[in-house]
């Protein structure tokens, strides 16, 4: 007797197929074969790793360093790891608070896979980059969304709102502050207060502060739970060195934790990858302890490209938006449309710029778009024209 063909996605894991698709994922891949498309849709900048960088990696590899290594990372590196948060945040840093990781993605994963499980519920304000739903939700997590809601001042957090959500069954309140996709940034103040409802009902705080070196008030840095945190508080931090030093290609990333969560942490490191590179890791040391420049390179071209942008859209008078405090992304609506996945093919068809739509970052984001101006002024100034005179066409041209 012959069996009948059964579909091999039945035996998947629920959540395996549960995972959305990426909305930013199709856009890129409608768009990315256009020739003279300005690709404004990732979170990344049009700058390759800076020289000294890469010479590092290969300095590593002619020595032969290709062999495994610490789980936790080479202490070179979680050394110069605690002496950059040093410097940073002022106080001392212990090297045991570190955890090298291969992305900042797998450190969220990591984070989530100690923090989070099956019947737990995980908390995120949006509109929210779509991975940290996601990987809460590949651990059979609930993820509960608390919209921020978008006016004269901007995006703006209701902490209450954020503590009406809070269940017996929350563990976790994950914060990605300076925001991607909003530039929504929590000021110190704030910070305060959600580490205060996390104490008061024994939950962890995920931390993603990627993009606080990204801040347009003229500080060096955002507002940060280091701030406002002490060593043994319940708080991970989840970090990068894709943004700060052009290093999306590299996949290296950090946790810090504290010490008491280290042989878990190790652990998970060792399950998914068993480490990180060494050669990648030499290149990391050299991001951390040579890159001040280049970094402060980066904010400057990039703080021009931000103010071009909002003013050459601005002056349409066909969008909303309020100027980002943190990260690199503009977000906006276009009067008019309130489809933006739909919008966004659009744009790629009619202006040859390619953006991400807001409903990519959760039904918060439905109306908008984000651009990622972490690009040079020339190249923003030349997107920047095409969208305004997509804009102020005439209906039905």
């Amino acid at each position: 007797m012959t069996l009948s063909p059964v579909d091999p996605l039945v035996s998947l894991r629920p959540e395996a197929l549960a995972a959305p698709p990426s909305g930013i994922v199709e856009v890129m891949n409608y768009g990315r074969t256009r020739e003279g498309m300005i690709p404004l849709w990732a979170g990344e900048g049009d700058l390759p790793t800076p020289a000294f960088v890469c010479e590092a990696a290969a300095r590593s590899l002619a020595a032969g360093e290709t062999f495994y290594t610490w789980q936790r990372g080479i202490p070179d590196l979680r050394a110069a790891l605690a002496a950059y948060h040093g410097r940073l945040y002022g106080g001392s840093f212990s090297p045991e608070r570190f955890f090298v990781t291969a992305s900042g993605m797998q450190a969220i994963q990591i984070a989530l896979t100690a923090l989070a499980g099956q019947g737990d519920e995980v908390i995120v304000p949006t509109p929210a980059w779509p991975n940290f739903a996601a990987a809460a939700g590949l651990r059979g997590a609930k993820v509960v969304e608390v919209a921020m809601t978008f006016g004269n001042a901007g995006w703006v957090l209701d902490v209450e709102q954020l503590a009406a959500a809070v269940t017996p069954a929350t563990k976790v309140i994950f914060l990605n502050s300076p925001c991607n996709p909003t530039g929504w940034t929590a000021t110190r103040d704030e910070l305060a207060a959600i580490l205060d409802l996390a104490r008061r009902h024994g939950l962890w705080i995920v931390a993603d502060e990627v993009y606080g070196r990204f801040v347009w008030d003229g500080s060096a840095r955002a507002p940060s739970f280091h701030d406002v945190a002490g060593p043994d508080d319940r708080v991970v931090f989840v970090n990068t060195f894709s943004k700060n030093w052009a290093m999306t290609g590299w996949r290296i990333g950090w946790i810090e934790a504290p010490p008491a969560l280290g042989d878990v942490l190790e652990n998970l490191i060792q399950y998914s990858t068993s480490g990180v590179a060494v050669f990648v890791q030499r290149a990391a040391v050299a991001a951390l302890e040579q890159g001040e420049d280049f970094l402060a390179f980066q904010i400057e071209r990039i703080r021009e490209s931000r103010n071009i942008l909002i003013d050459t859209l601005a002056a349409t008078g066909r969008v909303r938006l309020s100027a980002p405090v943190g990260a690199f992304y503009l977000f906006f609506g276009v009067e008019g449309w309130s489809e933006t996945a739909r919008l966004g093919l659009t744009l790629v068809d009619e202006a040859n710029v390619g953006l991400a739509p807001g409903t990519a970052f959760g039904p918060a984001g439905e109306g908008f778009l984000r651009l990622c101006f972490a690009r040079g002024p020339a190249s923003i100034t030349e997107a920047a024209g095409r969208l305004a005179e997509w804009l102020l066409r005439p209906v039905g041209a």
